[in-house]
């Protein structure tokens, strides 16, 4: 006899924390089905993409040395162009993360002189050392480019009068990341995403748009690529990977801009003639296939987080009925006893090194302590279970991912645990 209760037990779920989270999941149902049939739309466009691409046995054989006729690397990267509707795409197991497909990208299609444009206020902490904002070796502030940045406004909207504003004869790259990173503002639909580029271009039509999908891929029916994207970049252990690609980025748009990455990613003359796939083509096929299922799961437990979390009282973003634009759950804890507890939580459903409990560190590219609980079969995989914030105020955290929804599911019952026995959390009656 089925016991799924009992089965919570054993990993550690109380019953009153498991019947506070049944109650929460039965008013989530409609919603679920909503996500599934995103899911089914996002798998046949895929699935349509290989089929036109002729996907064989051949594309997964393994390549080395210089990577000449590796032809399941030439084959993935139509695949990516077909599926997100763009000229050129380039994905490869020589980008290491999503911060070096950005980096990539943006030092690619910039020179000395040029200006970069935030429209959507500060960049995700780890590109702050890219770009030069914080002082590091190899920035592009060392090579002569420029940066300008516009704040959004106080309830999360881009201003469009000083967009304006900012817009000038040095402007040569636009760069919009889709999801909130390390802040606690809306992550941008794909519409008002499409809304940005359109304005930005009626002012300067020549100027390129990147837009950093990381978190977002599948989420919608439609990529910032389907709504005038030059560029959207993002990382192949996050949504896109399926969590089955143990390594890559991607870079997808137009084929000048592509063609400019893979001259800086490899050397100019040889661009994206080498690079060999070193035996991961099945994988990074494979992954891509099960990513808008996968994304599925993981969207639902960042829905059933909100939940849970903002009827015990907590600010969350997005709160728990508006509509999603990434897999991304941003909690205010208020607090880093609460934060520490809920990563410590999350770190022990997971189903590699769940005995191990995670602390705060100087991660490099942070301008704070960060926790990361992440027992991931891939190293650093954020679309596995995983959880991880900045250790100061407004002390929120940031849960993401989950292979399945049940794995979701227990990895924020089991956060909610760790608060509850700590004393950081009481549940209603």
């Amino acid at each position: 006899m089925l016991d799924t209760t009992s089965m919570y037990n054993n990993l550690g779920i109380s019953e009153e924390v498991y019947e506070y989270g049944k109650k929460i999941e039965q008013t989530l149902l409609e919603r679920f089905a909503e996500i599934d049939r995103v899911a089914e739309y996002n798998q046949l466009k895929v699935l349509h993409a290989m089929q036109e691409c002729r996907v064989n046995e051949g594309c997964f054989h393994y390549a080395s040395g210089y990577g000449y006729n590796d032809r399941g690397r030439d084959v993935l990267e139509e695949v990516y162009a077909k599926t997100f509707h763009t000229e050129a795409a380039l994905v490869r197991p020589q980008i290491t993360c999503g911060t070096h497909a950005l980096a990539l990208a943006l030092s690619a299609n910039l020179r000395p002189g040029d200006e970069l444009l935030s429209p959507a206020g500060k960049p995700y902490d780890t590109l702050e050392e890219v770009i030069g904002i914080r002082k590091s070796k190899g920035s592009l502030a060392e090579y002569g480019i420029s940066y300008r940045q516009v704040d959004l406004l106080e309830d999360g909207t881009f201003d469009y009068e000083n967009i304006r504003k900012a817009v000038n004869e040095k402007t040569k790259l636009v760069t919009i990341q889709r999801s909130k990173g390390y802040q606690t503002r809306p992550s941008f639909s794909v519409k008002q995403i499409g809304e940005l580029i359109a304005f930005v271009k009626e002012i300067k039509p020549e100027v390129i748009v990147m837009v950093d999908n990381c978190y977002g891929e599948f989420v919608e029916t439609i990529e910032p690529s389907d709504v005038g994207a030059d560029m959207i970049v993002g990382s192949l252990i996050k949504n896109p990977g399926g969590g089955l690609a143990p390594i890559g980025g991607y870079i997808a748009g137009t084929e000048e801009c592509v063609e400019n990455c893979a001259y800086r990613l490899t050397s100019p003359g040889l661009g994206k003639e080498v690079g060999a796939s070193l035996g991961v083509m099945q994988s990074f096929f494979q992954g891509f296939f099960l990513a808008p299922t996968v994304v599925a799961g993981a969207l639902k437990g960042a829905i059933f987080a909100a939940n849970i979390y903002e009827r015990l009282g907590f600010p969350v973003i997005p709160n728990g009925v508006e509509s999603r634009h990434d897999i991304i759950q941003a909690v205010t804890l208020g607090s880093p006893e609460r934060v520490i507890a809920f990563c410590k939580g999350i770190q022990a459903a997971a189903p590699v090194d769940s005995y191990v409990s995670p602390e705060p560190w100087a991660m490099p590219g942070y301008d704070s302590d960060v926790i990361m609980a992440a027992g991931a079969f891939v190293q650093g995989s954020s679309i596995e279970l995983s959880a991880d914030g900045p250790i100061k105020p407004p002390y929120a955290v940031y849960f993401q991912g989950g292979l399945t929804w049940a794995h979701a599911k227990l990895g924020i019952l089991r956060s909610l645990e760790e608060l509850v026995r700590r004393g950081l959390v009481i549940l209603p009656e």
